[in-house]
């Protein structure tokens, strides 16, 4: 084998490599982007049902009353 083929596989190795780092990487930050958006819209979700517990424990307001003109 020569020089020029040795360069060869070993730049088309270090290209491979590379592009599963990159995919790891990318892996980790949509995983993370996932478990957020998860944590968001469960504390959005226990906002949201602790309102309507309150509002429904509440008493509507009277309604005033209408005058007839």
């Amino acid at each position: 084998m020569n020089s020029d083929q040795a360069r060869q596989r070993a730049e088309k190795n270090f290209k491979q490599e590379e592009r599963a780092r990159d995919g790891r990487k990318a892996m980790t930050e949509y995983e993370a982007q996932a478990r957020a958006t998860r944590e968001k819209t469960a504390r959005l979700k226990a906002l949201r049902l602790a309102k309507e517990s309150q509002a429904q424990s509440e008493e509507p307001p009277p309604n005033p009353p209408k005058f007839v003109t």
